[in-house]
């Protein structure tokens, strides 16, 4: 019960906390019409307020760390003193400060007026510069940075740069020096107090060493600078302010996803790929190593590490390829496709037919080829691929073909609802549920595992009498009845049917030669005697990888079926009807008038299966944890970093999954704003 309790304050605190902030910010923007020194002092108290929060955070971290060097812990009426103290200096010296200067400064005029501007120009810079003086003189000194002049430099030459770079970029050309003083000041308090290495020095309280008097004199100057620009720029009229409160709305609805966008997003991916950079230095003592391995920049060496491990990128065995099946099968049903596509083209008078009679087989063969060559490139960066390749292809296809069958058929929703379902699960929960599927027990014990429940099951039935016959019968039946319906669709000109049939054939005419031949299903024969054999399908590389995707896919599908059925139920029944008044079969409406018209929508799906799978994790952590040849880019990341404390690798291994989703990001966000601006 307390736990609910406590669950619905922080949810009546969220709220109610979100809602005071949206209202008090449309309430204070309005004010920058009526009230614009109102709007000034509190804007500018708000800012004190914020530099004051810094300053807490940094006696907090004091706190944490341990009391002042050489002192106690205060307790009783010396620590509620100590606390009002930093109440005191922490929030209401630089809030007043801050609401003072923001008062003051709205109350000056135009720069027609004589002498309003160098007024503006004074209140500003002071204002600012004694909130950096404040800040500096109470600053704590746990954190602060040793002098590095060239850091320093480099960094305020940096913030002039980009004010001179967003100056050119304006449309207004004024003001020059007021963005080369903000963007100066931002970048001299960067170079001072944030990217040079922290120093060695003493920790007394309100203690003026030499340290101190740096942070003073930095923050006074980089703030005073700051304050210059604002103070520069001309006092605003009522036009202006009215401006500031219209304009400000789009800021007040956007903020809060913005910055938790930046907090979230932007901030971590910048520190990954920069801690990519980084790397060991073995010539520091253990002790001054940075956790993770990060001590110093080496460039692209850990993206090299990453394809030198023969664990990633692995071309030993790719010979290999010529000695699979799948390759010749592949190769095989190419073949036919384009034979198939060139016949069905001289007699349309063209030079290849693209229809399903010949992109069946294409695609189909072009699909083993890529399983064969998968299956002999090893490595975390081909299983990667691997996944991608099986996964997208699988489930759009599987997506599409049922919701081409249970388009207006009956007991529609309620097939849609069962395929659907398994995108309710967790990819953890589908990996366990996953797991006790290909589960394998010892041949003494009966098999748990749907999988090889199945397997031996046909192993027995290989080995039996008449159940075997009867197995035969049926297979035959099926192969007979598919070329039957082949030999239908040829004689009927619709060669889709033809190439169909014949190529669902196969795989039931080799089990059936198989079942006759050497049998088939989880047994061997030793000494004359017939044993089961189970198969380890996680544990079993290369195809165990074959098994996790089958997860993936099952979950998949029936989004991939959800989004293309309403994508055919959209197809004007107009071009429907035409196609069929024009002789079109079913088979041609579908490829030249269906498919054309869902396209964006494949598209949209295709793209969007990519971004999931490059970054696929909790279903290969839950099923192998990358063990048996199954690692993954993701997988490997998390292992790398957290398990290995590799943190360099690590962040390359994640920076390469981002370049590998950017460009079909990229090509999703061109495509959408192409479709918009057509319309």
């Amino acid at each position: 019960m307390d736990r609910v309790i406590s669950t619905l304050i922080s949810i009546v605190a969220a709220v109610g906390g979100s809602a005071g902030l949206f209202i008090g910010a449309n309430k204070l923007f309005d004010l920058a019409r009526s009230r614009w020194d109102v709007f000034g002092a509190v804007s500018g108290g708000l800012l004190g307020f914020l530099l004051g929060l810094v300053m807490w955070a940094n006696n907090v971290v004091t706190f944490v760390e341990g009391p002042m060097v050489g002192s106690p812990e205060p307790t009783g009426f010396t620590a509620v003193i100590d606390f009002l103290v930093v109440l005191f200096v922490n929030t209401i010296i630089p809030t007043a400060i801050g609401a003072i200067g923001g008062w003051l400064l709205a109350k000056q005029g135009t720069k027609e007026v004589e002498g309003g501007q160098s007024r503006r120009l004074l209140v500003a810079t002071g204002s600012f510069g004694l909130l950096g003086l404040v800040f500096g003189f109470f600053y704590e000194l746990p954190l602060v940075p040793a002098f590095e002049p060239g850091t320093t430099i480099l960094w305020t030459a940096i913030g002039l740069a980009l004010g001179a770079g967003v100056w050119a970029l304006r449309r207004d050309k004024s003001n020059l020096p007021s963005m080369l003083a903000i963007f100066g000041g931002i970048g001299w308090l960067l170079g001072t107090m944030v990217a040079p290495t922290l120093g060695d020095f003493k920790r007394e309280f309100l203690g003026l060493d030499g340290d101190q008097l740096w942070t003073i004199l930095a923050m006074t100057v980089g703030f005073a600078a700051i304050g210059a620009g604002i103070g520069l720029k001309e006092a605003p009229d009522y036009e202006a302010r009215d401006g500031v409160s219209r304009k400000s709305r789009v800021y007040i609805f956007l903020a809060p996803a913005l910055l938790f966008i930046f907090a979230s997003l932007v901030l971590p991916a910048a520190r990954t790929v920069w801690l990519s950079f980084l790397g060991p230095d073995d010539t520091l003592p253990f002790a001054e190593r940075a956790a993770g391995g990060v001590d110093k920049f080496v460039g692209f060496d850990n993206y090299q590490a990453v394809f030198d491990d023969p664990k990633n990128f692995n071309l030993d065995n790719w010979t290999g390829v010529f000695g699979s099946q799948l390759f010749w099968g592949g190769l095989a049903l190419i073949a036919l496709g384009i034979v198939v596509g060139v016949v069905l083209g001289r007699r349309r008078g063209l030079g290849f037919e693209g229809s399903g009679g010949s992109l069946t087989p294409l695609v189909l063969g072009a699909f083993l080829l890529m399983n064969a060559l998968f299956a002999s490139f090893r490595g975390t960066v081909f299983n990667n691929l691997w996944w991608v390749v099986m996964v997208v292809s699988l489930a759009t296809t599987l997506g599409l073909a049922i919701a081409v069958l249970a388009d207006r058929a009956k007991m529609e929703n309620v097939a849609k609802s069962l395929i659907f379902m398994p995108m309710a699960i967790s990819f953890v929960g589908a990996g366990i549920i996953w797991r006790f599927v290909y589960n394998a027990r010892d041949t003494s014990q009966d098999q748990t595992g749907v999988l090889n429940s199945i397997w031996v099951a046909l192993g027995q039935l290989s080995n039996s009498g008449w159940p075997k016959v009867l197995a035969s019968v049926i297979l035959a039946a099926i192969v007979l009845g598919l070329l039957y319906l082949a030999w239908r669709g040829y004689k009927a000109g619709a060669f889709g049917v033809t190439i169909g049939s014949a190529v669902a054939a196969i795989p039931f005419l080799w089990i059936l030669i198989r079942l006759v031949t050497v049998g088939i299903g989880g047994f061997i024969i030793e000494d004359g005697e017939v044993l089961e054999q189970t198969i380890l399908v996680r544990e079993t590389s290369p195809f165990n990888n074959v098994f996790l995707m089958v997860v993936l896919i099952w979950i998949q599908t029936g989004f991939t079926m959800v989004i293309f059925s309403a994508a055919i139920k959209a197809v004007p029944a107009d071009l429907i009807e035409a196609s069929k008044v024009d002789g079109a079969t079913e088979s041609q409406t579908f490829w030249r008038v269906t498919i054309p018209q869902i396209a964006p929508t494949i598209g949209v799906v295709i793209t969007t299966l990519i971004v999931l799978v490059m970054k696929v994790f909790d279903i290969v952590k839950v099923m192998t944890n990358g063990n048996f040849d199954t690692q993954v880019l993701a997988n490997a990341m998390f292992t790398t970093a957290f398990t290995n404390f590799n943190f360099g690798v690590g962040s390359a291994l994640a920076v390469l999954i981002f370049l590998s989703v950017l460009p079909v990001m990229y090509i999703n966000i061109r495509r959408m704003q192409k479709e918009a601006a057509g319309r």
